[in-house]
């Protein structure tokens, strides 16, 4: 099967578990339907890999989605994100040490294995770390995707089940014009290879995250993304989580999905104890502390936030921090078990 048929059903797969999902009305149906659609499509024996520059110019429309809900006043309460920023510190090396624990004492797994399955978010990271160091990354990635789609499924449905927090819209109400949505992509572009030279996390996304900020702060390309290219973009992302379950074997998959259910429930349980303690030191509702600690993926997570009506630029900023953090944490902590 060539790449382009591969691509072809897998958008195919996509996009018909977003209609299933739209049509039952499960929230951020583009998103959370694609990534249910193909990943039953993976492990149906489907294989596919989204070319890079679909990847790039997904994220890039996210991002600059994302940044048009960025106002004066966002940036004015943005004062307040360090000690939001803190407790996400704290919670993150609680959650990674119960997981540990659990891979270890229950599941099999060498201690340096097991911090590396149960790290709470940065995927590409943590699979170059087990590469170099000769574990089994195949498992390490299934186990980091079930975590990954999970998430990508319940952070929305429990917002809007317990929170109500989806009829919001903090977006411009009009769409971009042409010219505008093109100077800003020409200049995500070129910001986003910057920021890969300096190692940024998500480094397209947080590109248009950028360029479209400040072209909103100055209101100098105002308006919105087009609901089209919005949903296309959505259901990319989807198919991206959902892909990294094509053509795993059967045994990796059955010994991974109780891996990956644990570190689920993990996350789940640090990430509620962490909104807890932010909401009574700082009154932020919990639906946005819930998008902003759930160690889902960057641009999934940010992606939600923008569909469920929820501040994307707290959103975002706390899961770059996030990223951030374990870029410093994850080669600490593996060091420190060789050296014991």
């Amino acid at each position: 099967m060539s790449q382009f048929t591969g691509t072809l059903l897998a958008f195919f797969a996509g996009a018909l578990g977003a209609l299933v999902f739209g049509l039952i009305g499960f929230p951020a149906a583009a998103l959370t339907g694609s990534a249910v659609g193909v990943t039953l499509a993976g492990l149906a024996g489907l294989r596919f890999d989204l070319p890079v520059w679909m990847r790039t110019a997904a994220f890039i429309l996210l991002g600059i989605n994302i940044g048009t809900g960025v106002t004066p006043e966002t940036l004015q309460a943005a004062a307040s994100w360090p000690l939001s920023m803190a407790i996400l510190g704290l919670s993150l090396p609680l959650g990674l040490a119960i997981a540990q624990v659990g891979m270890v004492r229950w599941m099999g797994f060498s201690r340096r294995d097991a911090v590396l399955a149960s790290a709470p978010g940065h995927l590409s990271y943590v699979l170059s770390m087990s590469l170099e160091q000769g574990g089994p990354t195949a498992q390490i990635a299934v186990i980091q995707s079930i975590r990954v789609l999970f998430l990508t499924l319940c952070v929305p449905l429990l917002v809007s089940l317990f929170f109500g927090a989806s009829g919001a819209d903090l977006l411009p109400v009009a769409d971009m014009t042409l010219v505008s949505l093109g100077l800003l992509a020409i200049a995500a572009l070129a910001l986003g290879y910057g920021y890969q030279a300096l190692r940024v996390p998500a480094a397209f996304l947080m590109a248009g995250m950028t360029v479209s900020a400040l072209g909103h702060v100055s209101d100098l390309t105002p308006g919105r993304l087009s609901a089209g290219l919005d949903d296309a973009a959505f259901v990319v992302m989807g198919t991206l989580i959902g892909s990294r379950f094509a053509g795993q074997s059967g045994a990796v998959l059955r010994n991974s999905v109780v891996a990956g259910l644990w570190l689920t429930v993990v996350n789940v349980a640090t990430t509620l104890l962490a909104v807890s303690v932010a909401f009574v030191l700082m009154g932020v509702p919990p639906a946005v502390l819930i998008a902003a600690y759930a160690p889902g993926g960057v641009e999934a997570m940010a992606a939600i936030a923008v569909t469920l009506g929820l501040d994307p630029a707290y959103v975002a900023a706390h899961h770059v921090m996030r990223l951030l953090i374990l870029s410093l944490l994850l080669p600490i902590w593996v060091a420190r078990i060789r050296e014991g």
